[in-house]
């Protein structure tokens, strides 16, 4: 197991954490990219459309008589072939949002919170408290924590405070989430993942639970 510090929100060390092996000790970048592809593809809207000879605008009347004018026989000024006419096989509205399996996702999250660990972006205060809500005092905090671009706070339900929203809600580049909604994607968008001790040993314990008997085998013989 990883020894991680905690500290509070002046940057200095109040104690440490075990971050478990089998949840913050493996990085499979594949099914990051998955996890990343799956949640873009949910956030599209799907409303683009084109109109087809059933709906563009014109007259259905036969243009000419079939024979005797020398002209090729048409029967619509709306046919596709036609300048202003339909479009053929264009794009419909649709959701581009499909299945992907709860495993699959347990597993990109323990690789996001490997990488991050990995790459020292991974930081765990005792508490994300502060007693008055004041968005300074909190834009103060992040300085001393080292955030210089952008960070994603993530907190324990139990423990979340009405202060903690309203000083961190118009914090520029700050996200905050609770341990049980947070996704690859959002470790990933963000530069720094700040965790209160409550929530990252919450989100840890129930990460172990979705390690195959397997992928735990292999880190015990590691270790």
């Amino acid at each position: 197991m990883a020894q991680v510090d905690v500290i509070n929100l002046n940057g200095e060390k109040v104690g440490s954490v075990e971050l478990a092996d089998a949840v913050f000790g493996q990085v499979n970048e594949a099914l990051l990219w998955e996890a990343v592809k799956h949640y873009r593809a949910a956030l599209r809207q799907g409303t683009h459309a084109t109109k087809n000879r059933k709906l563009v605008a014109g007259s259905g009347k036969k243009l000419w008589k079939q024979k005797g004018t020398g002209r090729a026989r048409v029967g619509s000024v709306r046919s596709p072939l036609w300048r202003h006419g339909g479009t053929v096989h264009g794009p419909q509205p649709r959701s581009y949002d499909y299945a992907f399996p709860r495993k699959k996702l347990l597993g990109a999250l323990r690789s996001a919170l490997a990488s991050k660990l990995a790459d020292g972006k991974l930081t765990i205060v005792d508490s994300l408290e502060i007693a008055e809500p004041k968005t300074k005092l909190y834009r103060n905090a992040l300085t001393k924590l080292g955030v210089e671009r952008t960070a994603l706070l993530v907190e324990n339900g139990k423990t979340l405070s009405k202060s903690l929203l309203l000083g961190a809600r118009n914090l520029e580049g700050v996200e905050l989430v609770l341990n049980n909604e947070v996704h690859p994607y959002d470790l990933l968008r963000y530069d720094r993942a700040i965790f209160s001790k409550a929530a990252i040993e919450q989100l840890g314990e129930a990460l172990a639970k979705s390690v195959s008997k397997r992928q735990l085998a292999a880190h015990t013989e590691a270790a």
